[in-house]
Order: C-alpha cells, then structure tokens, then sequence
C-alpha cells in the first residue's frame, strides 16, 4: 500500500474546477457579512522554481512585472472594497502566501499592506501571516513586517544538508538557511513555523532527524513535516526522480516519535506545534544551549504569562463552511458553496498566461473558473477537512449540520475503525484538556443541558495514512474530474501517484 496517494490540503482539488458562467460574486458576497473571514493574498514570484514545485509561481520577474501586478491587484481591491461595502465585512486573518512574497522590494512590500488596509477591514487583532524563504529573509523586510502586526512568519528551509537542497532544486544553501532562521527569531514574532520535506533521494533518518534538531534547537514554535510528491510539471518529473514511498513512511514514522519526545503536539499529518510554556522552553533551551540572545528575544515577543501562551489543548475550529477571499492570481476563495480561482497552472508558460488574463481583467465580479458545491460535496468537504486535523469529526456538530450522523453518510468510516485508523474520543481526550473543564464548559449558559462533544479522530496509525484515507472520501464525479485534468495536461501520468481503491 503506497501511503502517498494525493495531498488533501482543501476539497475538491483546483483541477477539479471548470469554466463557470453567469456566476457574479455579488450574489454570494452576503456570505461574507460582519466578521470571522480570511483574506488571502497570493504573491506568485520566485527566484527560482523548486524542483518539486507545483505551485502556481513564475520565475525572472523585474520590479515593473511585479508593479502591473500589484496595480491588478490593486484594481480588484478597490472592486471588491465596492461589493463587501453594504456587508461591513471585517477579516480575521490575513494570509500572504506565494510564491516568496519577501522578493518584494520593502517599497513594494509596504505599498502592498498599504493596499490591502485601504480596501479592507482587518478585525482588531486579526492574525496576520506571511510566508519567506532562507534567502529573501532580510533584517529590514522583517522589521517591516513587524511594524504592520504580522504575528506569524513561515520559512521553508527543506533540509540543513546542501546534498539535499540540491536534489530539491532549492535556491539556499544551509548555512544561508540557519542564518535567516537565526535572524528570523531574534526578532520576537509572536509564531514561526519551518517547513521541512522527507522522501528525498539520499535523505536518510538520521539525516532528517539531524535537520529537525537544529529546527528544534532555534526554539521555533511549529514544525511542518511534508512528504515529497513528484508532481505535474515539477522539474523532478523530467529528471526522472522516483520516490520510494516505504522508506519515507519509515522516516514519517520515527520523525513523529523524536517530536514527540521533544515536546511537540501533532495536529494533523504534517503539523507539530510545540507544547511547552514560556517557562519550561526556557528552560529547555537553556539546558540545550544555543545563542540566548536569540531564544529570549524570541520567548519576549509572544507576550502572555505562561500559563496562557502555550496550554496543550487542542482549539477546534469549524473549517468545512469557512469563508476566504482570495487576491491576486493563483489564490483560490471559498464563499459558501462557491469555490473559485484562475485555473490551474504550474509550468512558467502557464502561469505567465494566466498572469497576463488577470492584468487585462476589466471585471473581478465576474466568476469565471469555479465549482458550485453540491450539498453531498459540501459533506465530504466538512468530513475530508475535519477528519485530517485533530481534534477530527465533531459527531454532534456534523449531525446538527447535515440532519443525519456521519457514521450513516459515510459507512467506510467504520471500516477505518475496525482496521485501528479511527476512534472515537470525548472532549477532553480530542482537546489535550481535563474531562472536567469541558463538562464545565458544557453546562455553560451557551451549552446548558449538552454533554461534552465526542470527536471521530485519527489515530496515531490513521494519521500517517492522511494521503491515503483523504482521497478514499473523494466522490467518483471530482476524481474523474481530476483524472480528465491530467489526460490533457500530463497524458503521461505523474500528477495523481495513485489512485483510491474505494470511492
């Protein structure tokens, strides 16, 4: 069995989508009404295109390239701004995503917040997030970013071995990379996350472990742990790379272990967030060494006692009927039962074309590439999106939602239960929390006369097969869908590594 079969990070895939007319995002802009919403922003250049790359981002870009595109985005803002106006829309959360959003010059990066706040309302305290990379990390960007309240900076580092980087066709060099996370840490952001990859050819565990333990020892907030996929039209696909998907679940496996023993919670497949508090991390750095001015600039910029800065619960999060609006080209929105973006694009060519139609684009109301969710769709969104991130399925709220258990809607969960990949937890064992502080939330006035919630959550063997449940709840019409995208655009395979035995 090939754990490795699709990445489920949303439902349904964006090759699943198809042309849409007569779709006008005014009908639906009721659905982002008062506040709770996200708003994301995709930043789409690069300096270079990983190997394994099979975002939406484009290459050798000049300064006036990304000037016509931040105009386009500017141009939509304002049309956006106009249709959310009767709603009072506020966002809660802004994403800058990419691409490498800090290959903007700090002009260019300043004009882009300034954008954003003249057309939209961030909610007081809104998160605000952004993503870098080991060689676009610069001291006066990263002030920058702290003046305009980003609370959370992510870096994809991959590896701290050169051999490594280079089988991935990173643009750094580890040393490059420990000097950015240094940098990155001293500056106090209230969270940072690093992303590294296993699977790679010639990683070996202890190879892998090594890179997690220096990640480890900057005292970084969060870990994300992604396997490697050889995708369409990734350079690593013309090169030939073969994954050998035994090895990397082995790594998986005992990369788990060692953040257990770290001090890492797992939060989903590839998500580890450090349990500790101020006072025991600062403790367990001290004890492990390392540049204390770094650590402690680090620990005073989270803010809050100890106490409340890191607890071990797990928060849930109602994420099958969220709301996100999406800028640029390449980011993809969700409003109600609408999901839309510019179609699917990875190569140079491609995303230089859509780039071009975005440029010329005289209406952004106007939905153009989407879906329109069926209400069984929408049931295998909410299962497929709760089920992969811990706590899981919260049995009582997905009744309440759809008028029937989940256990009836999707028979194969109990299969899964049977072979060990699912259980069923109360509250407080889903949260990380005492039974008795949910019960005395349960008889809250908000909950009175409610038993603690039940959750349907992966175990720890289910986890690790994330890749290989998610594509199982794919309805047969979306992975046809899939299937068709990649008849025309990689008729030789390499898109989908394998396909659901049960749909």
């Amino acid at each position: 069995m090939n754990p490795y079969v699709q990445y489920m990070y949303s439902y349904p895939h964006k090759t699943a989508y198809r042309p849409l007319e007569g779709v006008c995002l005014d009908e639906y802009a009721g659905l982002l009404a008062g506040k709770g919403h996200g708003l994301y922003l995709h930043v789409p250049f690069c300096q270079g295109k990983c190997g394994y790359c099979n975002l939406f981002s484009v290459t050798g870009q000049d300064a006036q390239a990304i000037e016509r595109y931040l105009d386009g985005v500017e141009r939509q803002s304002r049309q956006y701004q106009e249709l959310l106006m009767p709603y009072g829309t506020e966002f809660s959360e802004f994403t800058i995503g990419g691409g490498t959003p800090l290959l903007l010059s700090g002009e260019q990066l300043e004009g882009m917040f300034a954008l954003v706040r003249r057309h939209f309302a961030l909610e007081e305290g809104a998160q605000i997030g952004i993503e870098t990379a080991p060689n676009q990390t610069e001291r006066g960007k990263l002030e920058l970013l702290k003046q305009e309240g980003v609370c959370r900076v992510s870096m994809g580092i991959q590896s701290f071995f050169d051999e490594e980087l280079g089988t991935l066709r990173r643009g750094h060099r580890a040393n490059q990379a420990r000097e950015a996370l240094g940098m990155l840490m001293s500056m106090g952001f209230p969270r940072v996350n690093v992303d590294f990859i296993y699977g790679i050819p010639g990683q070996t565990v202890d190879s892998l472990q090594a890179s997690l333990r220096e990640a480890v020892g900057f005292g970084v907030d969060e870990i994300f742990l992604y396997p490697l996929y050889v995708k369409h039209g990734a350079g690593l696909v013309q090169e030939g790379v073969v994954i050998d998907p035994e090895y990397a679940y082995l790594q998986y496996r005992e990369m788990c272990g060692y953040l257990r023993a770290e001090g890492f919670r797992q939060d989903s497949m590839r998500r580890f967030v450090r349990k500790r508090g101020r006072k025991a991390q600062k403790a367990y750095l001290r004890e492990n060494g390392g540049n204390d001015d770094v650590r402690e600039a680090h620990l005073r910029g989270n803010g809050g006692n100890d106490d409340e800065w890191r607890k071990e619960k797990r928060e849930f999060s109602e994420c099958g009927f969220g709301t996100s609006l999406a800028l640029g080209c390449g980011g993809r929105s969700y409003v109600g039962r609408l999901h839309f973006c510019t179609p699917y694009a990875v190569t140079q060519e491609s995303c230089l074309e859509q780039l071009r139609r975005f440029e010329a684009t005289a209406d952004f109301s106007k939905v153009q590439h989407g879906i329109l969710l069926s209400e069984e769709e929408q049931r295998r969104r909410y299962v497929i999106r709760h089920l992969l991130i811990r706590p899981g399925i919260a049995l009582r709220r997905y009744e309440e939602a759809f008028g029937s258990p989940v256990l009836e809607d999707f028979p194969v969960l109990k299969e899964w239960t049977e072979k060990g990949w699912l259980q069923e937890e109360e509250a407080g064992d889903a949260y990380g929390r005492e039974k008795d502080e949910l019960r005395t939330e349960a008889a809250g006035a908000s909950n009175k006369g409610k038993t603690p919630e039940c959750f349907l959550t992966l175990t720890e063997e289910g986890m690790g097969l994330s890749d290989y449940l998610g594509p199982m709840l794919a309805s047969g019409e979306v992975w046809g869908k899939m299937k068709e995208w990649e008849a025309v655009y990689e008729p030789r395979g390499g898109f989908l590594s394998g396909e659901p035995e049960k749909l």
